[in-house]
């Protein structure tokens, strides 16, 4: 697991996905929100900046380029925008640095740094799916939020829940929930 993870919430739909993923256990954590993000935080989970405050180190402003996390000399491990808009995605993969996301992420990927992008937008344009493609072959992870139904979720926060399981997987974690893990202890399933 990495040791120093910045989380980013964007205004797409899928706060839930952020705040489930921050009150996991990921060692240091920093949030960065921007504007839309900190609306859609309210609009879906009823909390606040100042809510999210005691699960992280430190909350920033999306607007703060000189901030330490803009420059490639101030070491973090992991980078999770959770939820990534198209748009976000799109300066990512231009080269757009127009806040403390994007600039970010931009550090982690010419740092080579593990950056992962949590999409929760659909249907995706042909561009949208070109930039996925791009930033995916430069070594970014593009986890789009559509969760399985396989485990039979009972509930809105087990659909949740297993999807921030792929994120602290694809982190380096040990996943908390598993497909159908008798198959794993009782051997051959036939």
């Amino acid at each position: 697991m990495p040791d120093r993870v910045l989380v980013a919430i964007t205004g797409a739909s899928g706060a839930p996905y952020a705040v489930s993923l921050l009150r996991r256990e990921l060692g240091e954590k920093y949030l960065v929100l921007s504007n839309w993000g900190r609306m859609v935080l309210g609009e879906e989970t009823g909390l606040t900046e100042d809510d999210l405050r005691p699960l992280v180190r430190r909350v920033f402003s999306d607007k703060d380029l000189a901030n330490a996390f803009a420059s490639g000399s101030n070491p973090f491990d992991a980078m999770v925008i959770a939820p990534c808009s198209l748009s976000t995605m799109a300066k990512i993969a231009t080269g757009i640095a127009d806040s403390l996301i994007t600039r970010a992420a931009l550090v982690a990927l010419k740092e080579r740094r593990r950056l992962v992008l949590v999409v929760r937008e659909a249907p995706w344009t042909t561009s949208a799916l070109e930039n996925a493609a791009r930033l995916s072959r430069d070594g970014v992870v593009i986890l789009p939020a559509s969760p399985p139904f396989y485990h039979r979720p009972q509930n809105l926060e087990e659909l949740v829940e297993h999807m921030v399981d792929k994120i602290e997987g694809v982190l380096g974690g040990e996943p908390q929930r598993r497909w159908r893990p008798e198959q794993l202890d009782d051997g051959d399933p036939e």
